[in-house]
C-alpha cells in the first residue's frame, strides 16, 4: 500500500509539475535575471568602455526576442540603458525587488489569458516578455509579441521619482503613486488582446477605439470593474465627450487624449481609454449575442470606414452620425480666403514679386505653420526663404519671402498644421500661379 500510495504521489507531483510547465511556458522571465545581472556589473565599476561591454554581453546578448522587440518598439538604444543606470540609482534600488516578484503573478495571468479564448475561441497563442526597458513603457505589443516594461509596470508607491527630470518628474510620481503593479494581470492581458487585433489607421478615433477594445475584452476576461482613472473621470463627466466630439477629427492632437502627460482641459490623461471603452461598452450593451460582439470588437477593421462608422453608430455613444460630427468640423475650421500680391491661380504673376502673403478667415495661433511642396512636385515649387516668415500683428495674414523666376509655374502647399488659439486646424490651401515673362 505504501508503495502504491508513493508511485500515485510521485505520479500526482509529475502531472502538477508539466502542467504548470505548460501553463507558464508563455510568460517569459529571463529578461529580468539578466538585467540586475549587468546592472550590478555597470554600477560596479567607472568605465564606460566597460559599462557598455557588460550590458551588451550580460543583457542585450543573452536577451529574448521579447527584449529585442520592446528596444525596437521604444527606440530604445544602449546609451539610453547606461544613462538610466547611472542616473537613477534611487529609482532602481527602490523598484528591483517588485520586478524580481513575477512569479507571484503567473496563474492570475495565466487564467486572465484563458478567460480571453473563452470569450474569444479564435484566439492565436502568444508569449509574454518581461523585460527591463529605459523607462519608457509600462507595456506594449510589437506584432505577436506581448512586451512588459517590468521597470514601469511593476512600480509601486515606495518607487522613487525625485532623481528625474523637472519635465515628467511629477508625472511620473503620480504614475508611481497609483501603484502600477496591482493592474499588472490587467496590464499583460489588455497587451494580449492587442496582439489578437487588427493594425489601427492613424487618426484619433481609430487608436481610441483600438485602446477600448483592449480594455474592455480585458476587463470582461477578468471580470472586474473598470478601475483606469480615465474611464471613472470619463463616466462621471459627459464634458469629456462632448470636447472628443469637437477634436476627434483634429490632426497632431493625439498627446491630448492618448499615451502622454499634455495637459488637457480635465486634469486627466489619457482620456482617449475612457472614448474607446465606452464605445465598446454601449456596443456590447445594445448586442444580443454578447460572444459575436466580442468577436466584432476584436477582428474590427480600422481600415474600412463603413466598418468602423457601422460599429460607432450601434454604439450610440456620440451625440450625432461621425458624418455630422465631422461636418461640423469642417464648417468651423479655419480657412484661406485670398493673396495680397495676386489672385490665385493666375497665368501671369509678375516675377519680381518677392513676398507671398495669404489672408486667413480668423486670426491664427501665430506659432504653427506648415508648408509642403504641391501635387507637381518639388521641382514647382518656389525657393522660399527659411527667415522672415512672419504673421502680421493680428495673425490674420502670413507672409514668406520667395525667389521667381519667368515662365514657371508653382505650387505651394499650406498643410493644416496652421492653429487657431484652440487648436482648430486650417483647412488645405494649394497656391498655384504662372509667372509671366516680366
Amino acid at each position: 500500500m505504501n508503495k502504491l500510495w508513493t508511485i500515485l504521489t510521485t505520479t500526482l507531483i509529475l502531472v502538477s509539475c508539466q502542467t504548470e510547465k505548460k501553463n507558464f511556458k508563455n510568460i517569459v522571465t529571463t529578461d529580468v535575471t539578466n538585467f540586475w545581472e549587468a546592472y550590478d556589473k555597470i554600477t560596479s565599476i567607472q568605465d564606460s568602455v566597460l559599462q557598455y561591454k557588460y550590458l551588451d554581453s550580460l543583457y542585450f546578448a543573452k536577451g529574448t526576442i521579447g527584449l529585442q522587440g520592446i528596444r525596437q518598439a521604444r527606440n530604445y538604444s544602449a546609451e539610453d540603458y547606461i544613462n538610466v543606470i547611472n542616473n537613477y540609482p534611487k529609482f532602481w534600488a527602490s523598484v528591483r525587488n517588485n520586478t524580481l516578484k513575477v512569479d507571484i503573478y503567473r496563474q492570475d495571468i495565466q487564467e486572465g489569458i484563458e478567460r480571453v479564448k473563452s470569450l474569444y475561441p479564435e484566439t492565436e497563442q502568444r508569449k509574454i516578455y518581461f523585460t527591463i526597458g529605459a523607462m519608457r513603457t509600462g507595456g506594449t505589443y510589437l506584432d505577436s509579441l506581448v512586451l512588459i516594461g517590468s521597470e514601469m509596470a511593476m512600480a509601486d508607491k515606495n518607487t522613487v521619482a525625485s532623481e528625474l527630470p523637472e519635465g515628467i518628474r511629477v508625472g511620473r510620481q503620480n504614475y508611481f503613486n497609483q501603484n502600477p503593479i496591482d493592474n499588472l494581470v490587467f496590464l499583460a492581458v489588455q497587451e494580449f488582446v492587442h496582439t489578437q487585433q487588427k493594425p489601427f489607421i492613424h487618426n484619433l478615433l481609430s487608436y481610441c477605439i483600438h485602446e477600448g477594445v483592449g480594455d474592455f475584452v480585458s476587463y470582461q476576461a477578468l471580470n472586474i470593474e473598470p478601475n483606469l482613472p480615465a474611464i471613472t473621470y470619463g463616466k462621471q463627466n459627459e464634458a469629456v465627450r462632448e470636447k472628443f466630439e469637437t477634436e476627434m477629427f483634429y490632426s497632431n492632437n493625439q498627446n491630448k487624449w492618448l499615451w502622454s502627460d499634455a495637459p488637457n482641459e480635465f486634469g486627466v490623461r489619457d482620456l482617449g481609454y475612457y472614448i474607446g471603452y465606452q464605445i465598446c461598452e454601449n456596443y456590447y450593451n445594445q448586442a444580443k449575442d454578447k460572444n459575436e460582439a466580442i468577436k466584432t470588437m476584436i477582428e474590427l477593421d480600422y481600415e474600412n470606414e463603413s466598418e468602423i462608422e457601422n460599429f460607432v453608430h450601434k454604439s450610440n455613444f456620440f451625440s450625432a452620425s461621425l458624418d455630422e460630427l465631422y461636418q461640423n468640423f469642417e464648417n468651423k475650421r479655419p480657412s484661406v480666403i485670398g493673396i495680397k500680391q495676386f489672385k490665385n491661380n493666375s497665368d501671369k504673376v509678375s516675377p519680381r514679386i518677392n513676398q507671398i502673403t495669404v489672408v486667413f478667415s480668423e486670426p491664427l495661433n501665430g506659432i504653427n505653420t506648415g508648408l509642403e511642396v504641391g501635387p507637381l512636385g518639388k521641382d514647382y515649387l518656389p525657393k522660399i526663404s527659411p527667415n522672415n516668415r512672419v504673421f502680421s500683428e493680428d495673425n490674420k495674414t502670413w507672409t514668406i519671402n520667395v525667389e521667381l523666376e519667368p515662365n514657371k509655374q508653382y505650387q505651394i502647399q499650406l498643410e493644416n498644421n496652421f492653429r487657431t488659439n484652440d487648436w482648430l486646424p486650417l483647412k488645405p490651401y494649394l497656391i498655384e500661379f504662372k509667372t509671366g515673362t516680366e
